[in-house]
């Protein structure tokens, strides 16, 4: 299929969805927009987690078998990052992608490729079978993945918390991360479940290979699900009310690039924290301590459930004591939890439960303001870019190579620099917002 072809038939699609929708001028609700990015971030996490629980019991046997497990992990956490480092880049061409074809067309573009770069890698060779080749198989594939999520951007979260009514911008803000725990539950529970019914060898022969699968459906139902709402007219003329248009992004960086930078690091200490409570203590429990994976995924699917009840709480507290000061309260426990991390880790089975169960509850209070922090300054003109750009560099900065860097330094210094690791986010979680005052007039 040429290129022509394949935006033609994209922008049919948007053409038929627009007249579905073309007697619908009700206005939407932010209950209607909350649905649909519920249901697209819930796509977007579960692509990730998938492929990042892989990254510990599955890639390093699969990819790196004539490396011992510790090195292969990492080997694996490294192509982790790439996605992340491919994020703002994908940002740049997916702008310029909905600029010229329209929105329908860039989220098409975005969802499939997003849907079919973690599907593909369920048919990914093993290194016996194709040698390095498997490696850069997955580096590419994970690159595609990064691409797609920064086209997956549409404005949904900024809206929906300019939208939200009087008093209630923190119960709205917190809907759209939702979808990580809900993501990372799904995704759980899939390889709990093949790795308790197969034996070992038919999980790593082709038992692993089923939730990539379930990724493409996941998105093409995600998709239907924000085209219904992105194509809609009254939709389009809310964005355009609150100028939520994609702008110059040199402009941007001209113009706002402060607000950039501390942006991105206003969530840094709950990006930080993000896959220290989920990919990284997999991989501490069956690499560096007596765990089992199984157990250990089902501890993490509890877990899970403590986030999104903790990403509920923070909605009705920000709106009580503001976004500021929830963030800055929940900046300060995460410095407090630093300390106290070690000693979890290496708890056994109780400590590392509680690390879990404590650094979820911590992430869902935290986590569930973090989108609210990151479109806050910016120029109406520029909330858009900015908010894409900014949610872009705070997940580079924290949260990329977070299970990179926490597992080399436990494993050659010990569970206390991971503690300081994670010290350092909420360190600069608090400087960033003590600059950031505009969150005040915003709340």
């Amino acid at each position: 299929m040429s290129q022509d072809h394949a935006l033609s038939s994209t922008a049919e699609l948007e053409r038929h969805a627009r007249q579905s929708t073309q007697g619908d001028h009700h206005t939407v609700t932010p209950g209607e927009i909350a649905l649909a990015v519920v249901i697209g971030r819930t796509s977007e996490f579960f692509d990730f987690f998938v492929y990042g629980i892989a990254s510990v019991v599955v890639f390093p046997a699969l990819l790196f078998p004539d490396t011992d497990r510790l090195t292969a992990t990492l080997y694996a956490f490294a192509i982790f990052s790439l996605a992340f480092v491919a994020r703002p880049i994908g940002s740049f061409i997916f702008m310029n992608v909905g600029r010229i074809y329209g929105r329908g067309v860039k989220l098409t573009i975005a969802l499939f490729l997003l849907g079919g770069s973690t599907a593909s890698i369920a048919f990914l060779p093993s290194h016996a079978q194709i040698g390095v080749g498997a490696v850069w198989l997955l580096a590419a594939a994970r690159i595609g993945q990064g691409l797609a999520l920064a086209g997956a951007w549409d404005g949904l979260a900024s809206l929906l918390s300019l939208n939200a009514p009087a008093g209630r911008r923190g119960w709205y803000a917190m809907m759209p991360q939702l979808g990580a725990p809900l993501g990372f539950l799904l995704a759980a529970a899939l390889f709990a479940f093949f790795l308790n019914t197969l034996s070992p060898e038919d999980f790593l022969s082709w038992g692993w290979r089923y939730p990539f699968f379930v990724a493409f459906a996941v998105n093409v139902v995600a998709l239907f699900a924000r085209l219904r709402l992105v194509l809609s007219e009254a939709y389009s003329q809310l964005l355009t009310t609150r100028e939520l248009e994609p702008a110059p992004v040199f402009g941007l960086f001209m113009e706002q690039g402060r607000n950039v930078l501390v942006g991105a690091f206003a969530p840094l200490a709950s990006f930080a924290l993000f896959h220290l409570v989920t990919i990284f203590p997999l991989s501490w429990a069956t690499l560096l301590s007596d765990g089992d994976a199984l157990q250990f995924l089902l501890i993490e699917m509890i877990g899970a459930v403590v986030g999104v009840i903790g990403i509920v709480a923070s909605g009705l507290i920000a709106d009580r004591i503001g976004r500021r000061t929830l963030l800055g309260v929940c900046a300060s426990l995460i410095a407090v939890f630093s300390i106290a991390t070690p000693f979890l880790l290496e708890g056994g089975v109780p400590g590392q439960t509680a690390f879990i169960l404590i650094g979820f509850a911590l992430l869902g209070l935290t986590f569930g303001q973090s989108s609210g922090a990151l479109t806050s300054n910016f120029a109406p003109r520029y909330r858009y870019t900015g908010a894409a750009f900014t949610a872009d560099f705070a997940w580079l900065i924290g949260a990329a190579f977070a299970p990179l860097v926490a597992l080399g330094l436990s494993a050659q210094f010990g569970p206390a620099l991971v503690g300081a690791y994670l010290l350092s986010g909420a360190v600069c979680s608090l400087a960033s917002l003590a600059i950031n005052r505009q969150l005040v007039v915003n709340d």
